[in-house]
């Protein structure tokens, strides 16, 4: 059976996980307009998926403009499916 993973856990960064795991990368500003928060509380939970090596940020100009850009690690995928998976076992046991 698989265990929760404490980091991924928190509803934000399991959505903040959830979108990137579709994607490559998406921009702080598109994933701030999905979770409905502010730079600061975004910024919280990627900095906490940062430290334990799940994502990784990278900073480019874009037209002149700063934007930041995110992306899973490999380290972060399988954590999120590693937590997904015991989601899952959790549901199938209430069947």
């Amino acid at each position: 059976m698989s265990k929760l993973d404490t980091v991924i856990h928190a509803p934000n960064r399991l959505q903040i996980c959830a979108a990137l795991s579709t994607s490559a990368e998406l921009e702080f500003k598109f994933l701030k307009e999905q979770l409905d928060v502010s730079d600061s509380v975004l910024s919280k939970h990627l900095k906490t998926l940062e430290e334990a090596g799940y994502i990784s940020i990278n900073k480019r100009s874009d037209f002149a403009r700063p934007r930041s850009w995110i992306a899973l690690t490999s380290l972060g995928r399988k954590a999120f499916a590693g937590h997904v998976a015991a989601l899952k076992d959790i549901v199938s046991g209430l069947e």
